[in-house]
């Protein structure tokens, strides 16, 4: 691996799940979030500092289809409770609130 990596992983789910976004971490503005499960299932979250806007993806929701985050939850999206307390967590850390 290359030493100016701070960190990289491997989309683990099917094709099927479509092809993940591609994120470029240092973009500045932004807060940027990961979470895998125990089932090997990953989200990426992403905090628009600029625009206030959050963002998740999640891989067995179909990486295509980005979905909007308000207060700390994926609008129309269920999602588990370890999922939910993750999107929660990385909602604070990026707003304060």
């Amino acid at each position: 691996m290359d030493a100016s990596y701070l960190f990289r992983v491997s989309n683990h789910h099917t094709p099927g799940c479509g092809d993940p976004p591609y994120i470029d971490g240092d973009t500045k503005g932004k807060y940027y979030g990961y979470f895998q499960n125990q089932h090997g299932e990953q989200a990426l979250f992403i905090y628009d500092y600029n625009t206030q806007e959050g963002t998740v993806w999640l891989g067995d929701n179909g990486w295509d289809e980005a979905v909007e985050v308000l207060d700390g939850r994926a609008t129309g999206l269920v999602m588990d409770t370890s999922e939910a307390l993750w999107l929660q967590a990385c909602w604070r850390a990026a707003t304060g609130s």
